[in-house]
């Protein structure tokens, strides 16, 4: 189940949410991010390091414009030197493939 070049897909409140078995799959894929477990839903989570505030910033928008060009969106927590983003898909109240690729797709912007 490969991440590379896929875009996510629409989903709906009945869109089923990723049995654990493939989630476990794409953690691999994904080797930097964890699924957090501080909320009643799943989310898929990261911290990214900078050297500065406004090398973070620059993260978070290049973050922005592919989460609005794939329709899916993070929570995104910046601070001095730190940018944190989680994933979940809102509409079906867990994690969904989307998820990951979102998070692969950042870590290639992180590089």
């Amino acid at each position: 189940m490969s991440l590379t070049n896929k875009d996510c897909v629409k989903t709906k409140a009945d869109t089923p949410k990723l049995p654990d078995s493939d989630i476990k799959k794409l953690l691999k894929e994904t080797p930097s991010w964890a699924i957090s477990h501080d909320t009643e839903i799943p989310h898929l989570a990261r911290d990214f390091s900078f050297s500065d505030y406004l090398s973070a910033l620059k993260f978070i928008n290049k973050v922005g414009i592919e989460s609005d060009k794939q329709d899916h969106h993070p929570k995104i927590t910046l601070e001095w030197g730190l940018v944190r983003i989680e994933w979940w898909t809102h509409s079906i109240g867990g994690l969904h493939t989307n998820d990951f690729i979102m998070a692969y797709l950042c870590d290639r912007m992180y590089g």
